[in-house]
Parts: C-alpha cells; sequence; structure tokens
C-alpha cells in the first residue's frame, strides 16, 4: 500500500482509497480528497510537514500525519 506521504515531489497520483473513521475522514473528503482524484505534489516543507498539493485546481497542505490515510496508485 502507497500513501500520499511517499509520493515524490512533481509526480501526479490518483486517490484510491481514505483511511481513517468518523470525523477525520470527513475532513479530509471536505476539502476534495475523494476515490479517484488525481493529486500533483507541489512542494514538501523542509522538515516534511506539511505537503503542498494541487487537487481540484486548487493548492492544499496537508500534514504527515493525514497524509498518511491517503491510499494512492
Amino acid at each position: 500500500m502507497k500513501t500520499l506521504r511517499q509520493a515524490k515531489i512533481g509526480d501526479t497520483v490518483k486517490v484510491v482509497k481514505l483511511h481513517g473513521e468518523g470525523a477525520v475522514k470527513r475532513r479530509i473528503m471536505d476539502m476534495g480528497v475523494t476515490k479517484g482524484t488525481d493529486v500533483y505534489i507541489r512542494k514538501v516543507a523542509p522538515l516534511g510537514d506539511p505537503i503542498e498539493v494541487m487537487i481540484r485546481g486548487y493548492e492544499l497542505s496537508i500534514r504527515k500525519v493525514d497524509a498518511e490515510m491517503i491510499e494512492i496508485e
């Protein structure tokens, strides 16, 4: 299983599945991260947290903890 946290800068990946429970999963979905969505990895902060991505035409910063819940292909 590969997660969004493992993706490299410049990669475009597709969301396969969201892990997590309840409010956390709902918050990720509310940000536009849903199954089948393409995500482009723009940059990663020097210490690796957060990760900046382009999704659905806007920029989004995601914490490492949340990125680990997003399974990609």
